[in-house]
């Protein structure tokens, strides 16, 4: 009975969270710390659980919050709708970002805007991501899942490594990296050895739930050696739940045109709205105390699937991803000297 209501809590909406045991329990509403002071950068944080997150930290004083998304009139919506519910003063401390993340020298010039704007950066939340869609390749020849929902934002975390660390000499510092219960999905017999390998098509929901695997390796790598040496710097996973976001209502038809049509309608009454999606999101980047966990809602601290617990398997993917960023922008990056640190 316990694992129904913990699955029933972390998945699905309406009173779901209040299955959750006392000590998983959080509420953005009052368990939200004072932010006053802070600096925070979400990716994606123009609409969806990105933007229930930005309207969050920014509600609890946030002095300063950096939106990293593409689309400048969904982000013009979400600065409008904080100036009319919170206030003009809240509004002006957005800071917008254009940025798609797959162009990576794209991805490394908002870093250097950002650390040119900004003496700290105390919240970091990488929750942009291509939600389940057919397969695609970038102009430079990688999957688009992966170059968008990892490769990405290794590019700008490791931008922004120098500002972290600054900060987190003076304070805690946390990570927030968006992955899913879909990472489970990923194909049993994944090793992360080879962009060709990368670069199969394992279809929509398998490209998916290897992106979000990804991800949550790179939390636990994260963990193993920045943490490990900046023990300020927290780092963790999340899972939102089965959320109504543009991904889950409207991508879905894109790889899916039938069933993407019905499914969405027909289960949308149980889903989280994106104020209980961005529950695990918050506390991860507001009160998480421990680093390296993988949180569900409301604030549950699961294992994730044995390929998630596999440190070898992290450690092979980000040699890879170092391998590749050298192959695709070497020239215009590490010939120069930039020194490809991860950590």
């Amino acid at each position: 009975m316990e694992t129904v209501k913990t699955a029933i809590a972390e998945n699905l909406g309406g009173v779901s969270h209040k299955l959750a045991n006392q000590e998983d329990q959080f509420d953005i509403n009052k368990d939200v710390p004072d932010l006053s002071g802070k600096v925070a950068l979400i990716t994606g944080g123009s609409e969806g659980i990105g933007y229930a997150t930005a309207y969050t930290l920014l509600k609890a004083n946030l002095s300063k919050i950096f939106i990293v998304s593409m689309k400048e009139d969904v982000k013009d919506n979400a600065v409008e709708e904080i100036r009319q519910n919170l206030g003009a003063e809240y509004a002006d401390k957005v800071v917008w970002l254009q940025c798609d993340l797959s162009d990576w020298p794209a991805v490394t010039e908002v870093a250097k805007q950002v650390r040119d704007q900004t003496d700290r950066l105390d919240i970091l939340c990488l929750n942009a991501a291509r939600g389940i869609m057919t397969y695609q390749l970038t102009d430079y020849g990688l999957d688009r899942h992966m170059a968008i929902n990892h490769f990405g934002h290794v590019t700008l975390t490791s931008h922004l490594l120098p500002l972290l660390k600054k900060t987190g000499d003076k304070g805690t510092v946390r990570i927030q990296v968006q992955s899913s219960r879909s990472h489970a999905d990923t194909p049993k017999d994944v090793k992360f050895e080879s962009l060709d390998e990368l670069n199969t098509d394992l279809g929509a929901n398998a490209q998916y739930a290897r992106s979000k695997l990804a991800v949550l390796l790179y939390t636990r790598y994260l963990d193993a050696h920045l943490h490990k040496e900046h023990p300020n710097i927290l780092i963790n996973a999340t899972h939102p739940g089965f959320v109504q976001t543009r991904q889950s209502m409207k991508d879905i038809k894109e790889p899916y045109p039938i069933v993407g049509q019905v499914m969405p309608l027909a289960v949308s009454y149980i889903m989280k709205d994106i104020w209980m999606g961005c529950v695990s999101t918050v506390y991860a980047a507001t009160a998480a105390t421990k680093s390296g966990q993988y949180i569900c809602p409301p604030a549950i601290a699961e294992p994730g699937s044995e390929l998630a617990q596999n440190s070898e398997l992290g450690e092979q993917l980000m040699r890879l991803t170092r391998e590749i960023v050298k192959e695709k922008f070497g020239v215009q990056s590490v010939d120069k000297g930039c020194p490809l640190k991860d950590y």
